[in-house]
C-alpha cells in the first residue's frame, strides 16, 4: 500500500506506539496514509481503538517480519 510517511514503534510498548502514532500524525495533511510498524501485541487493539476514537481509517493491519503494521488514513 502506499504511504506518506512511516513511524517505527519498534520496541515500544503500551501506551507509546499510540501517542507516537498520534503525534506522527498531527503535522499530515488530511488524506496522507501513516505507515506504522509495532512490536507490542496491544498494539492490534489500541490502533483500532484509536482509529475509532479519532476518526482516522484504519485502512489495514497485518504482520510483516514478525512486527504488527498498520495503515491509517488521517481523518
Amino acid at each position: 500500500m502506499k504511504f506518506d510517511k512511516e513511524f517505527d514503534a519498534s520496541g515500544l510498548a503500551c501506551p507509546l506506539p499510540i501517542v507516537k502514532t498520534k503525534k506522527s500524525l498531527a503535522d499530515m495533511a488530511p488524506g496522507q496514509v501513516l505507515r506504522v510498524i509495532a512490536t507490542d501485541p496491544g498494539s492490534v487493539c489500541d490502533m483500532q481503538a484509536f482509529a475509532e476514537q479519532t476518526g482516522n481509517a484504519l485502512l489495514e493491519s497485518g504482520t510483516e517480519n514478525n512486527k504488527y503494521v498498520f495503515f491509517l488514513k488521517k481523518a
